[in-house]
């Protein structure tokens, strides 16, 4: 996987939902964003569910695996500079689809 893999969005269609275990054991629900390559490997854009509507909320990014058994494994992203290109890399993902938005509406 590399920097020319595809993004993939999710839509509400798609409702992909994952239970993140926090620190202090309890659970919060989210909804997939986006899924994308950088550095060479695969990370994820996650909002909890109750957030939805929230224009403000915070998104989540972790890097993203699955295991042998098709088994989802999320990673904290650790190191500042790879927090810190995954952050940016996704900043450009929005900023793409809302340039793909805009030019869209000029075309209606």
């Amino acid at each position: 996987m590399d920097e020319f893999d595809p993004v993939e969005m999710y839509t509400e269609e798609d409702d992909v939902i994952i239970n993140l275990e926090l620190d202090d054991g309890t659970e919060m629900e989210c909804v997939v964003l986006c899924r994308f390559p950088l550095l060479g490997r695969q990370y994820v854009a996650l909002l909890p569910t109750d957030k939805l509507e929230d224009d403000e909320a915070e998104v989540f990014l972790y890097r993203f695996q699955e295991d042998e058994d098709g088994e989802v494994i999320l990673d904290n992203i650790e190191d500042d500079d790879e927090f810190d290109a995954v952050s940016d890399r996704y900043d450009e993902i929005l900023d793409q689809m809302e340039f793909e938005d805009a030019m869209g509406e000029d075309e209606e």
